[in-house]
C-alpha cells in the first residue's frame, strides 16, 4: 500500500423480478481469501437505452431528459474506479492512512471533472489493527487485515507457529502451546479468561475464532475488548478474525503444520474526511441544492467492494455524466468517513451546516450496497428513516415506473442504519437505496462485512448500471425542475 505522498494531491480542506439473472455469483471468477486481487472478467450490462432490462417488467418508457442521463451511463467506467477503492486500495479504515488514501483519490477524480472540491476533517476515535500473514510462502497468498485488541501488546509483531485449543479450557492448554501462536474459539463471557491462560502456557500470540452467524451472515473481522486488561495490557498480540478466515486457518493447520506472522499496530490521534464536490445550477449560490451521497469507508478486513465501494462509484459515475447538463438546482455530492463507526462523517456535516443551508437541500439520494452479485438480493429498498416517503423516495419510484421496475422496488420502508438517517433525524428529505432480499431489508448478502466483499464475489454490473440509470434520473428529475 503505497504513502499518501503517492495518491492524488487533495484539493482545498474545509472546516465547515432484478431476478437471480442478474448475474449469478456461480458464473463468476474467485480470488484467494485475503489475498492478492485479481482481475475478474465480469459479464457488462448490452441493453441500449429503449431495451427491456433483466428484470424489468415492461420495456423503458423514457422522457428525453431521462435520455440525456442514462445514454451516458456506463457501470465499466465506475468498475474502474471500484478496482482502485477496493483492490488497490483495500479495506478502508475510518482516520486511518487506507481511507485518507480513498479520500483523495475521490476527490481527485471530482476535481477532474470540473467540480468545486473540499476536503471536510473531523476527529475520530483510535483504531486497532493488525496484518496476519504467512512467512512460509504456502501457495494460499495469507495476507489478511484483521482486528487487534487495544488491551493486549500493540505495535510488535511475532512469527511462530500455530496450534488450535479450540474452546480454550484450562485442559486445552498443554505444554505445547509455549512458544506457539493459539487459535481459540471466542466467547464473550470467557475471553479474559482465556487470553489469562494463553499467557500463563507461554502462547505468544492469540487468533480468536468468532463463532459462525445464521446464514446467511457471516461474522466480521473485530478488534477484541479485555477490559480487566485496560491496567495493564497483555504482553502478547490478540486478534480478532472474520467467520471465513476462521475456516481457512482450521483446514489449512488441518492439512499442514502452520506458520503465521502477527504484527498490530496502533492507529492514533485519527483525522477522517468527508469529500464534498458540487456545481452550482442556474438557481445560483442561494439556490435548491440536490445532494448524491454514499459511505466510502469499510469495516476491518473488508475490501468494501459492495459496502459501499458501489455506491462510492455510482456517485463518481454520475458526477461525470452530470458536469454538461443543464441544471436548475446545485447539484452536490458527499462521500462520507467512517460511516462504518456510527454515521459519523455524515452526522458532522449535517451538524455544521447551517439551517439556512439544510433549508435549500431538496433531496438527498443516499447509496449503500447498489450492485450485489447475491442472486436473492432481487428486490430494490427505499429506506426511510422515518418510514414516510419524501421527495427522494418519491423521484425514484417515478423513474421505476418510467425504467419498467416498479414492481421489483419495495414500498417505502422504515429502516435507518445508513446516512440517510443523519439528514432525516434533522428533517431534510434522504432515503437509502440499495438491493436486498425480497422478504426483508436485513436480508443481506453473505459477503457483508466481510473478506469475501470483492468485485469477484459480490459485484454485478447489471446491478449496478441500474441503480446508475434509477438514481441518475430521479437526481436530473429533481435538479432541473
Amino acid at each position: 500500500m503505497s504513502s499518501l505522498d503517492d495518491t492524488v494531491t487533495p484539493p482545498h480542506e474545509s472546516s465547515p423480478s432484478v431476478g437471480s439473472s442478474i448475474l449469478n455469483r456461480r458464473r463468476m471468477l474467485t480470488v484467494a481469501l485475503g489475498g492478492a486481487a485479481a482481475t475478474v472478467a465480469l459479464p457488462a450490462p448490452a441493453w441500449a437505452t429503449t431495451d427491456q432490462r433483466p428484470g424489468a417488467h415492461h420495456p423503458p418508457k423514457l422522457t428525453p431528459d431521462d435520455r440525456k442521463v442514462i445514454a451516458q451511463l456506463s457501470s465499466r467506467r465506475a468498475l474502474e474506479h471500484l478496482k482502485v477503492l477496493s483492490e488497490d486500495i483495500g479495506p478502508r479504515i475510518g482516520g486511518t492512512a487506507s481511507e485518507r488514501r480513498a479520500a483523495n483519490y475521490i476527490a481527485g477524480k471530482l476535481d477532474h471533472f470540473g467540480y468545486h472540491t473540499t476536503l471536510q476533517p473531523f476527529p475520530v476515535a483510535d483504531k486497532f489493527l493488525a496484518q496476519l500473514s504467512s512467512p512460509a510462502g504456502l501457495p494460499t497468498d495469507l495476507n489478511w487485515q484483521v482486528g487487534a485488541s487495544a488491551h493486549a501488546a500493540l505495535d510488535t509483531s511475532v512469527t511462530a507457529s500455530v496450534i488450535d485449543v479450540g474452546a480454550g479450557s484450562a485442559s486445552d492448554f498443554s505444554a505445547e502451546a509455549a512458544g506457539k501462536i493459539v487459535l481459540v474459539d471466542y466467547v464473550a463471557a470467557q475471553r479474559e479468561q482465556v487470553a489469562a491462560r494463553a499467557v500463563a502456557a507461554g502462547a505468544v500470540g492469540l487468533v480468536f475464532l468468532p463463532a459462525d452467524l445464521v446464514e446467511p451472515r457471516r461474522a466480521s473481522a473485530f478488534s477484541p475488548t479485555l477490559p480487566g486488561s485496560a491496567a495493564s495490557p497483555l504482553p502478547i498480540p490478540v486478534v480478532g478474525v472474520a467467520q471465513a478466515q476462521k475456516h481457512r486457518l482450521r483446514a489449512l493447520l488441518a492439512a499442514r503444520p502452520l506458520t503465521l506472522t502477527i504484527a498490530t499496530t496502533a492507529h492514533r490521534g485519527l483525522t477522517s474526511y468527508n469529500v464534498l464536490a458540487e456545481r452550482q445550477g442556474r438557481s445560483g449560490p442561494d439556490g435548491p441544492v440536490v445532494m448524491v451521497s454514499a459511505h466510502y469507508d469499510s469495516v476491518i478486513g473488508a475490501p468494501g467492494a459492495n459496502d459501499d465501494g458501489s455506491g462510492t462509484v455510482l456517485c463518481l459515475e454520475l458526477a461525470r455524466v452530470l458536469k454538461a447538463i443543464p441544471v436548475n438546482a446545485t447539484v452536490r455530492f458527499g462521500l462520507w468517513g467512517s460511516e462504518e463507526q456510527g454515521l459519523i462523517g455524515s452526522r458532522y456535516y449535517v451538524r455544521e451546516l447551517p439551517q439556512t443551508e439544510r433549508d435549500r437541500i431538496l433531496a438527498v439520494y443516499q447509496n449503500d450496497m447498489v450492485a450485489t452479485s447475491w442472486d436473492p438480493a432481487t428486490r430494490y429498498w427505499l429506506l426511510s428513516f422515518t418510514g414516510q416517503s419524501n421527495r427522494a423516495t418519491d423521484e425514484v419510484t417515478a423513474a421505476a415506473q418510467r425504467l419498467g421496475y416498479q414492481p421489483q422496488i419495495s414500498p417505502v420502508t422504515q429502516r435507518g442504519a445508513s446516512d440517510h438517517q443523519s439528514f432525516q433525524e434533522v428533517g431534510i428529505a434522504s432515503a437509502n437505496f440499495s438491493w436486498r432480499g425480497e422478504e426483508s431489508p436485513a436480508l443481506l448478502e453473505p459477503p457483508y462485512h466481510s473478506p469475501e466483499d470483492t468485485i469477484a464475489k459480490n459485484i454485478s454490473l447489471e446491478r449496478l448500471q441500474v441503480s446508475m440509470e434509477l438514481i441518475g434520473c430521479a437526481t436530473y428529475a429533481t435538479a432541473r425542475s
